[in-house]
């Protein structure tokens, strides 16, 4: 649950323009360290907008985003993105998939043999360590781009929508995957999604966006023990609370 002693990722009056549209407004909020955060908001809010400006993969039109106290800056912080289509490289195996971003950062070949042997056996891809994406499933595609993204050891992991094109049966094992590899590795996770019931399920908190232009409507704590029972009363509650959120403007 939130700390604010033990913050990691503060994010002070971000805002971002088109022209004169207006997007994001003045939007504050911290991450503490290890964390699992939620984002969720109506459609067309700019939710990836959101993600975008966090990751610096666009620049914001004002304010600041901070890792560890300093601007954060991916030449010198490792943030780590999934985004919502399965992000493989077809000319690589599944395990030189999974090492690609620690060749990126340079982390020395022993360390890379070494976190690869820890993830790969934390997700249980062995099986599959040395086929190429098109021997794999869509699923396991996934669980690949996701390992990638924890063997960097980010400080910030940024989850787009990461299980938005698969059936439910499989948003629930790798919901429940995640879950297991967030703890094992204790990284700092803001993870969106349009789905209410899957916010309430991960994260420890939800920061629930308004219409455009976007600013935070309400932070909604989860202090639910997991696993979490889609049935068990609070859950219910809480699933309730955060869509008359978005749904009553």
């Amino acid at each position: 649950m939130f700390n604010q002693k033990n913050v990691k990722v503060a994010v002070n009056n971000l805002t971002k323009k088109y022209d004169n549209l207006l997007v994001l407004n003045e939007v504050s909020f911290n991450v503490a360290d290890g964390e699992f955060v939620c984002i969720v908001g109506p459609t067309g809010c700019g939710k990836t907008t959101f993600l975008n400006l966090l990751s610096k993969l666009i620049p914001a039109t004002g304010g600041s985003i901070c890792i560890d106290g300093e601007e954060a800056d991916p030449s010198k912080h490792n943030i780590s993105f999934v985004f919502q289509e399965p992000s493989c490289m077809p000319w690589r195996t599944v395990k030189q998939n999974i090492a690609y971003g620690m060749e990126v950062k340079k982390v020395p070949q022993k360390e890379i043999e070494q976190r690869l042997e820890n993830v790969i056996s934390l997700v249980g891809l062995g099986d599959c360590a040395d086929l190429y994406p098109n021997e794999i499933s869509a699923s396991m595609e996934q669980r690949v781009a996701i390992s990638r993204a924890f063997a960097a050891n980010p400080d910030l992991l940024l989850m787009d929508e990461p299980y938005g094109q698969l059936d439910h049966k499989l948003r629930y094992y790798l919901e429940d995957e995640l879950i297991r590899i967030w703890k094992e590795l204790k990284t700092t996770v803001v993870f969106i999604t349009h789905n209410i019931e899957e916010a309430v399920y991960l994260a420890e908190r939800i920061i629930v966006l308004s219409n455009k232009p976007t600013t935070i409507k309400e932070v909604v704590e989860v202090n639910l023990p997991r696993p979490r029972n889609f049935l068990d009363p609070e859950f219910i509650d809480i699933r309730k609370r955060v869509t008359d959120l978005i749904k009553w403007w």
